[in-house]
């Protein structure tokens, strides 16, 4: 990719069991000039896609805007269920600067990106993370509560009118949080229980909100297929909080429950520095620093 530019996109769409539904949604980060598709997952319990890709800022656009308007005209959450909370057909877009980008552009372009999504499709936009407009709406925990359900009146309150778009959710996409942020790590730890109550309790213990880890974000999920239940976790900021740390912390609040890790899994892209941070700390290198992986210094 001998692009000048590249900002990163990681769009969740509500939609994670109808693999035809998913392919059309994922067809415009194909074969475009200027965007290349580097991952995109399903989860069935969540019933969500994650899809990662990274372009130059335009190219990026216009792909992120197709596909938005394919999930609207085929997602209606009037008939969705999921273990994931999720407000909009197309629940969130983030944009992340990669390379000889800033934070300023990124938000350039979630403005841009909000202002077509709203005016194309009759969508309400909340703009979050670092392009929010007011303090209480950088969080998207805060924007998305109430769901696709609460949000038909939620939307109506004077502090809650969309940045874009109608104040009123649509019939059947719901509403949209699109913004610029940090790199995220979607991190999800497995539990050795069935037990859903557990789970959410270790959630709430390890999370930023109720006084855990800073740059956490957690809840529990049941994985009914499997017979097991989850936390799931948003690692908002892998420099601060480091992998290794969520998952010492969760191995100690499951302790108390009987419980045990039984796995953990990363959802999308994960940056090799968060990876390589963990591996160091189980290890125990001394003095060991990015500029000692291969990889790394033959992509300088």
């Amino acid at each position: 990719m001998n692009w000048s530019k590249i900002i990163e996109c990681v769009p969740n769409f509500s939609e994670g069991r109808d693999l035809e539904k998913i392919d059309k949604i994922v067809a415009p980060f194909r074969g475009k000039s200027g965007v290349k598709l580097l991952d995109y997952s399903n989860d069935e319990d969540h019933n969500r896609l994650v899809v990662t890709l990274v372009g130059e800022p335009e190219a990026l656009r216009d792909a992120v805007i197709e596909a938005i308007g394919i999930a609207v005209r085929l997602i209606d959450l009037n008939h969705h269920s999921g273990q994931h909370p999720r407000m909009g057909a197309v629940d969130v877009v983030p944009f992340i600067p990669i390379k000889n980008t800033t934070m300023e552009e990124a938000v350039a372009l979630s403005k841009e990106v909000a202002s077509r999504v709203a005016e194309l499709y009759n969508l309400p936009v909340f703009l979050y993370e670092k392009s929010a407009t007011a303090p209480h709406r950088e969080n998207l925990a805060s924007v998305r509560k109430g769901e696709f359900e609460g949000m038909a009146e939620k939307i109506r309150l004077p502090e809650w009118q969309p940045d874009f778009g109608p104040a009123e959710r649509h019939p059947t996409a719901g509403t949209v949080a699109i913004g610029a942020r940090m790199p995220l790590v979607a991190y999800n730890i497995n539990l050795s229980t069935n037990n859903l109550e557990i789970a959410t309790k270790i959630a709430k213990n390890i999370r930023h909100i109720n006084g855990g880890l800073r740059y956490v974000k957690a809840m529990g999920v049941e994985l009914k297929e499997r017979n097991i239940t989850q936390v799931s976790i948003n690692m908002t900021d892998y420099t601060r909080t480091a992998l290794y740390r969520a998952f010492e912390l969760v191995r100690i609040a499951a302790r108390r429950y009987g419980v045990t890790i039984v796995g953990s899994e990363i959802i999308g892209l994960v940056p090799m520095e968060a990876l390589i941070d963990t591996a160091s700390y189980y290890l125990g290198l001394e003095n060991f620093s990015m500029q000692q992986v291969l990889e790394a210094r033959i992509m300088e």
